[in-house]
């Protein structure tokens, strides 16, 4: 099985079990990690934003016009920044390194 790290708020790395197929959003809230996704992936607020490690941003596609005008709205914007909803989990991501944002900012979710 796949796995990917979230690095939690307080820096604290987590490794969990990330099924094929399954987005980054999804696969936090199997595991209980406090990403929020109010709009449930439908890519209508910023809730799901995460920060992708920097080796790591090279090998996901690029962001949709939509993930970025949302990315737009995020709070504690990076220059690896996407949507945890918009990324979808691959062979090719297994050991993938997101870090949580220090807040959120729910705006239009």
């Amino acid at each position: 099985m796949p796995k990917m790290t979230f690095i939690e708020r307080d820096g604290t790395p987590r490794e969990v079990e990330a099924p094929l197929g399954l987005s980054v959003l999804e696969i936090a809230h199997r595991h209980g990690v406090d990403i929020e996704g109010a709009c449930e992936g439908s890519l209508a607020c910023s809730t799901c934003h995460v920060i992708v490690d920097g080796g790591w941003f090279k090998k996901l596609e690029e962001p949709t016009e939509d993930e970025e005008d949302m990315l737009d709205l995020a709070f504690d914007l990076q220059e690896t920044s996407r949507l945890g909803c918009q990324i979808i989990m691959t062979e090719e991501l297994d050991g993938l390194v997101v870090k949580l944002p220090a807040g959120t900012r729910n705006a239009g979710g």
